[in-house]
């Protein structure tokens, strides 16, 4: 992935200047977001439609919420951190790097069964609730792999793991497990054709129409998916704070609802 306008990749660590004494931001200088990869379309439209209306700038480094973790705790420059789930976060709070009540959940997203090639009327959309899982996954194989984020770290890959054991299938297909980096990734294996099936989030399968989502899992069938937000203590830019706000403002709102993501409600007052 190479940086473009708007979006700054995760860097080698050494190439952020991890350590350096924090400063204060310049003016005109951008909001830093560290967001997880399978935000990408959407965020880019919100933070777009956000730049636009308050002549402000944002620069997002995506990758998997445990890479861009491990990257805060060693000192990496971000202003805002939006995880894909709350272990990543909570990571970084324990380390004492979340400025004081900033952290909120910000979105809601589900998990999906994929394949190559766009939706078709022989699409079967019951695999998922098929009553031997493991073996209409092995049939759907064959000798192929099963595309999945890092199933130790990354919350897409702990999370399809969670619901292949909930459903009693992961014994089946544990050995055909192709794991990559993070959703997208593996996302990019099945639209390339090189992984026959992968369980990616619904938003990632919404934005790439070379793949078909063949079922949905049940929400109770794996760990709530949810993903919280959070200025960092150490945040140069004080706009880091407007703009989580305005992330769960209508014009995100129309940017996130239409990728499929759900934006979580504020509490309401007093609660």
């Amino acid at each position: 992935m190479r940086p473009t306008r708007r979006i700054l990749v995760a860097l080698p660590l050494g190439a952020l200047a991890f350590g350096s004494a924090p400063h204060a931001a310049r003016a005109g200088d951008p909001v830093v977001v560290f967001a997880a990869a399978s935000l990408k379309n959407a965020l880019d439209d919100a933070t777009a439609a956000w730049a636009k209306e308050t002549g402000k700038s944002v620069r997002i480094s995506y990758a998997g919420s445990n890479t861009l973790a491990k990257q805060i705790e060693a000192g990496a420059p971000a202003d805002l951190f939006i995880s894909a789930d709350q272990a990543w976060m909570d990571d970084v709070a324990r380390a004492g790097l979340l400025k004081p009540g900033s952290r909120i959940d910000l979105l809601r997203n589900a998990l999906v069964l994929i394949a190559p090639g766009p939706k078709t009327e022989d699409s079967d959309p019951r695999v998922a609730l098929a009553p031997d899982l493991g073996t209409a996954l092995t049939k759907l194989l064959g000798s192929g792999k099963l595309a999945m984020a890092t199933i130790d770290a990354v919350p897409a890959g702990r999370q399809g793991k969670a619901a292949l054991e909930k459903l009693g299938a992961w014994e089946a297909v544990k050995g055909q497990v192709a794991q990559a980096d993070n959703a997208r990734a593996a996302l990019l294996l099945v639209a390339r054709g090189e992984a026959p099936l992968g369980i990616v989030y619904a938003t990632d399968a919404a934005a790439d129409p070379s793949v078909q989502v063949l079922a949905n899992f049940p929400p109770d069938s794996h760990p709530p998916i949810v993903y919280p937000a959070a200025v960092i203590q150490d945040a140069r830019n004080p706009d880091a704070a407007v703009l989580l706000r305005d992330l769960r403002g209508p014009a995100a709102r129309s940017a996130f609802e239409p990728q499929g993501f759900s934006v979580v409600e504020a509490p309401a007052a007093g609660r």
